[in-house]
């Protein structure tokens, strides 16, 4: 179990009745990069955080892709598995209650997120998708029954596009899971105005 969690990771304890938090950043970005969020969100919630361990041109990310908007499937299922065990050894050696993450993920974070909602469901309680494209062509059959999901994109977002956001929802929901949109008109970015209403989402777990 300690190899496994030699990934570079943060753990902030918090109220353990409160669902955990599980951050996983964007393209670029590492482990402390969403913590700050955690005030705004949830601020007693214990929260895990993890970094990518692919690197592209020096740039974490959680798994490869073959050009811009083109992902690795193959990589992405394998990196999803590695995250999963990821997750149960970070149950183990914390104490959390398995399953019981809500993942909060930008980008390529959210996108991994989603990936695992559709090939690892039993390890996600829920997910908050921020700047979330499709992570597969066709989803693997995968039952997210009871999975409550929030997907927050731009309108003006040229990767994840309003044609993705509705594909990734559609998919989402033939596994069974509970999604709620919410839109914003701003581009590849977390917007700071829709803060409050995640908070809310987050909340009503």
């Amino acid at each position: 179990m300690t190899a496994v969690l030699d990934r570079p990771h943060v753990w902030l304890p918090g109220d353990t009745g409160q669902p955990p938090l599980l951050l996983l950043h964007g393209t670029g970005g590492n482990e402390h990069d969403l913590l700050a969020l955690r005030e705004q969100l949830a601020p007693e919630a214990p929260v895990l955080s993890v970094r990518g361990t692919v690197l592209e041109n020096g740039m974490p990310r959680f798994f490869r892709r073959l050009r811009e908007g083109v992902f690795d499937e193959e990589d992405l299922r394998a990196r999803v598995d590695e995250l999963a065990e990821f997750l149960a050894a970070a149950e183990r050696h914390y104490g959390v209650a398995p399953g019981s993450w809500y993942a909060l993920g930008f980008s390529n974070g959210a996108n991994i997120a989603s990936a695992t909602l559709l090939r690892r469901p039993e390890r996600l309680a829920g997910a908050v998708l921020l700047a979330a494209m499709v992570p597969f062509r066709q989803p693997p059959e995968a039952d997210a029954s009871g999975k409550r999901v929030a997907v927050v994109n731009g309108h003006a977002d040229p990767m994840a596009a309003p044609d993705q956001t509705a594909r990734l929802i559609t998919h989402l929901r033939a596994a069974g899971a509970e999604v709620t949109r919410i839109d914003h008109p701003g581009g590849h970015t977390i917007d700071a105005r829709m803060l409050p209403r995640i908070a809310e989402f987050l909340q009503q777990s």
